[in-house]
């Protein structure tokens, strides 16, 4: 198949244009390189089923495709708080014109929804049929009720239009490939922890997150793509709930590293659990992650050694 992963150049991104170019597909990387690094389809260039696409999706775009992986959005608060108008537009501007894309080609759609869209969830774990907790006017929310607005837009061109449509809820995710400058507990906790320097938690680090490894959440997606019948949503994510003292005292250990622990003031808006239920994807998908974190910690640490110390 010819394939379109938006985000193309991210941690999830490379990781799949990787993963479908091996299956022998050929694969259109479009990215806007503004969270995504050409350094991480750099060795890719050579496979002759490999396109790149300088493009953000805001504006439309209009190519032959037989499936649309729809990643192109920042995931790092540090990220989609820099730019919340731009951040909500990807989920608006952006994912209409990659339905209507998929409606004009009759590509199927995969749209990269999060598990944000259960905002501080009262529910946990949580289930598909969770509507959420979000709050709309916070900080977080160009991200959060973006990615909601996408899914309804994906439901509503797949009842209107009959777009072939599928929506992943991914919880987060980790692995080489993360920008040293991301945001996220999982590298912020191993850059610092390689130089030696506070990890810096907010609040009392009692907060939960559940940590699913890149190549399992690749393999989810690939899955979900290929599933008949079945649109989702759908968690993809490790249900091992793992508080952030935890994750930090982990990152220290494995990385053999003086760093100390400082608390700050909780972030705003920060959910207190996350813990995705994936009775759904187990059911429908046969899928469920096979990497625990320590072990992908320990699969991750190199990567951010040789970006450290480069």
């Amino acid at each position: 198949m010819r394939i379109l992963v938006t985000g193309g150049a991210g941690l999830i991104g490379s990781h799949l244009c990787e993963s479908l170019l091996a299956q022998g597909h050929e694969v259109v990387c479009l990215d806007n390189y503004f969270t995504g690094s050409k350094r991480n389809i750099f060795h890719l260039l050579d496979s002759k089923n490999f396109e790149i696409l300088r493009h953000d999706i805001i504006n439309p775009v209009d190519i032959e495709v037989e499936q649309i992986y729809n990643l192109a959005c920042p995931a790092s608060p540090v990220f989609y708080q820099f730019n919340p108008v731009r951040t909500i537009q990807a989920n608006v501007l952006g994912v209409t014109n990659m339905l209507e894309l998929a409606k004009r080609t009759r590509a199927r759609i995969l749209q990269a929804s999060t598990s944000e869209v259960y905002g501080d969830p009262r529910v946990h774990p949580q289930t598909e049929d969770y509507w959420g907790n979000v709050n709309p006017i916070g900080v977080r929310a160009c991200y959060d009720e973006g990615k909601r607005v996408a899914e309804t837009l994906m439901m509503d061109y797949g009842r209107q239009d009959r777009v072939d449509i599928r929506i992943v809820r991914i919880f987060n995710t980790y692995g080489p490939r993360m920008a040293v400058n991301d945001g996220r507990v999982v590298s912020n906790f191993i850059v610092q922890a390689l130089k030696g320097k506070d990890l810096r938690i907010n609040g009392d680090g009692l907060q939960t997150r559940s940590f699913c490894f890149v190549s399992d959440l690749v393999r989810g997606l690939a899955g979900m793509m290929n599933q008949e019948d079945f649109r989702g949503p759908v968690n993809l994510g490790n249900p091992r709930e793992l508080t952030i003292l935890d994750l930090a005292r982990k990152t220290i250990q494995l990385t053999e590293s003086s760093a100390r622990i400082v608390h700050g003031e909780p972030a705003p808006d920060d959910p207190v659990r996350r813990q995705p239920d994936i009775a759904l994807a187990r059911r429908k998908l046969r899928w469920e992650p096979a990497i625990d974190i320590d072990e992908g910690l320990e699969l991750t640490i190199p990567y951010f050694r040789q970006q450290v110390t480069s």
